[in-house]
Formats: structure tokens, sequence, C-alpha cells
């Protein structure tokens, strides 16, 4: 199985986002120490040639390896680096997502492999704490026959476009992570400041619980 993170740092709204300083670290560092919780055979950092300097470094500090793919097909980014690192199991995670969920991830990879789900993803937790997860075989059918650009831009519309052809999984997470309204991912100064806050008030120096944010966000509702 692999760990994919995909990031870039040409965000047309938030310029390089994920080297914004949070907590003593990086976002995207944020991110990676998550993800290295979760067990897996690779945990990569997806990126596009642009960026491969101001990422490779990181990368390699956190243990992440470097995959350099197209900028803007990362569908086609995903197929190569699934079959460059020989992955049957995909995690795809990105990169202005500071508080993803390990806990999150481990509980979705339970399901989908007793469901034999080809696409998953929890319904329900604060947006920016979750992840995908998909089959490799998947991704290279999607990779073969997308044509749409949003499809390609975007890794799986393609599966979930063509739900006769591919088991998708929403289940509803858990309700200690149940917060739907909720937003925490990182796409404007807004967010950035909201996120400035919300470390500085709950981050010990290890990945926050999802459940400990849901209580935060709820108490400030």
């Amino acid at each position: 199985m692999g760990v994919f993170l995909q990031a870039r740092l040409g965000s047309t709204r938030l310029p390089r986002k994920a080297l914004l300083p949070l907590a003593g670290a990086t976002v995207l560092q944020l991110a990676m120490r998550a993800l290295a919780r979760v067990e897996a055979g690779v945990h990569a950092l997806l990126t596009e040639p642009a960026s491969r300097s101001a990422f490779a470094g990181l990368a390699r500090e956190e243990g992440f390896q470097l995959f350099v793919g197209s900028e803007q097909d990362v569908l086609d980014r995903f197929c190569r680096a699934a079959a460059r690192f020989g992955v049957r199991r995909v995690v795809r995670a990105t990169g202005d997502n500071p508080l993803v969920s390990p806990a999150q991830v481990r509980s979705l990879l339970e399901l989908h492999e007793a469901r034999g789900w080809q696409l998953s993803h929890y319904l329900g937790p604060p947006l920016g704490t979750g992840v995908e997860v998909v089959e490799a075989q998947a991704l290279a059918e999607a990779g073969k026959e997308a044509r749409d650009p949003y499809e390609r831009e975007h890794v799986t519309p393609y599966l979930y476009r063509h739900p006769e052809r591919f088991g998708v999984g929403e289940p509803p997470c858990p309700a200690q992570w149940h917060l739907p309204e909720a937003r925490v991912t990182l796409d404007t100064a807004e967010d950035y400041e909201r996120l400035r806050a919300l470390f500085g008030e709950l981050y010990r120096g290890e990945p926050l619980e999802t459940e400990e944010l849901v209580a935060w966000l709820r108490e400030r509702r």
C-alpha cells in the first residue's frame, strides 16, 4: 500500500500555502507527520516539476519519497506513482490539510478492505481531516479512459461518475468525528488564521485526534 500526499506551490488563492509556518513546522510537514503514522510500504509526496526543489528537502526530512509528475494531469501523476512504487492500494491525501487524521485512515482502511470497495471515503468529518482510499487497478482504468479535464485534475471523479463499474463506499464516520459543517482545510488567508489559532490552543507536538478537534470546534459554534 502507498500513502500518497499530493502538493504543489501554485495555489492561486493562497500561493505557497504548503510552506506556510504552523506550530514550528510547515503545513506540509504537519500533514506528512500525521500520515507517517499510517503503516504502509510507501510514503510518498507527489508533486510537479516547479515544486520539486522546494519540497525535496522536506520530504527527505520526514521520510517521504518524492515523485514528480504532471502539473495539471494529477490523475496521471497518481497512476504513474502507483506503477513506479508497485502498490496495490493508495491512500490519497492533500498537502493543504495539516489536520489529516491517521486514526481516520486506519479506520477507513479496515472498512474498505472488509467491504471490497475500489474507492472510499468517510462522510461527515470536518473538511480537511479525511482521505480517500482507492485501488491502484481502478486508478489505472481511470487513467486510460478519463477524458474530461476535471477528471484528470482531481484524480477520482471518473470513478465516482461510473458507479456501475467501480464499487464506491461512502460510509458515515463514527459519531465522535462527525461535524460536516466544520472546515479545517487551508485555502485562504482566513483559513490560515483559523488554523494558527486552533494549533495555538490544541497542538502539543503530536498529530491532533479528530475527536479532540471536533470537541473544540463544537464549543465555539
